[in-house]
This record gives structure tokens, C-alpha cells and sequence, in this order.
């Protein structure tokens, strides 16, 4: 059992703790918006996530990695001929609650409007190319996509 003067700083902490929870409260926090807004409106995200198969070596998921990630900077708009993926992030998951279903990779990216997400899925050569690429490295893939704010 702690001693009483240790129980007396722990209860000091929680005083303090409670005291700034109710002097500082959430409410000002808008709720109604986006943690990470997209840069339009129309914004779209899109969620990829891999799986790799078992004979994958460290090399080549680390390759897989690095190529999707490069897609940001690699994937051209036909028009303006500048990187159109305006966000790209990603890395391993750790999520604890072992709800993942074998997803061990998670990437995110951004488009500004369905046009660009479009051309990126249907047209885009650099996007394409990488997609035929990674058959032999990923077991599975999932991909889910959003815009933030619409239910």
C-alpha cells in the first residue's frame, strides 16, 4: 500500500486535473468540422491498405512502401503536368484492437475532386504501372475512399 504522503500527491494530481479539465473545457472545440479538412470541399480521401503475402521479403514491402508513397510527387495531372495528389501519407499499422483483418500497410492520400481521383484510378500511367507492379508482393489490398463531412 503507498504511503500517505504519496496518496496525498496523487490526490493533489487529480485535483489539479479535474480543476483544469473544468476551467478549460472542450466546449470550444467545433465539432462540426473536420480534424484534417481537405484543401476543397469537394475533397476526396483515399485509403489503401496491404497486406503482404508471407514470402515477402523486408526489401521488397519497403520498396512497396516507398513507391506508393512516391506517387504524390511521381503522378502528373495531364493538363497542368504538376503532382496532383495533394496529401500522401503512410506507414505500419498499430492498432490494438486486432480488428485490422491482416492489413499490416496504410496508406492515405488526398485528391481535390472526383475528376482528379478519377483520372488517378482509370488513366493515370505512373499510378497504373505501380498498381501491376505489386501482384507478386501483396496478398491483399483494400481500398475504401471518403469526403469529409458526408454521411
Amino acid at each position: 500500500m503507498p504511503s500517505k504522503p504519496t496518496l496525498a500527491i496523487i490526490g493533489a494530481i487529480s485535483v489539479i486535473a479535474l480543476f483544469s479539465l473544468f476551467k478549460f473545457p472542450f466546449s470550444s472545440l467545433n465539432h462540426t468540422e473536420p480534424l484534417f479538412p481537405p484543401s476543397s470541399k469537394d475533397g476526396i480521401v483515399h485509403i489503401v491498405m496491404f497486406e503482404f503475402k508471407e514470402e515477402a521479403t523486408a526489401e521488397q514491402v519497403t520498396d512497396v512502401c516507398d513507391r506508393m508513397l512516391a506517387l504524390k510527387q511521381k503522378c502528373l495531372h495531364p493538363t497542368t503536368k504538376k503532382p496532383y495528389v495533394k496529401m500522401g501519407m503512410g506507414g505500419k499499422q498499430n492498432s490494438p484492437e486486432g480488428l485490422t483483418g491482416g492489413m499490416t500497410h496504410i496508406f492515405v492520400e488526398e485528391f481535390e475532386n472526383e475528376q482528379d481521383r478519377e483520372y488517378y484510378l482509370n488513366k493515370d500511367p505512373v499510378h497504373l504501372a505501380f498498381v501491376k507492379s505489386i501482384g507478386d508482393v501483396v496478398k491483399t489490398a483494400q481500398v475504401v475512399d471518403f469526403t469529409p463531412g458526408v454521411f
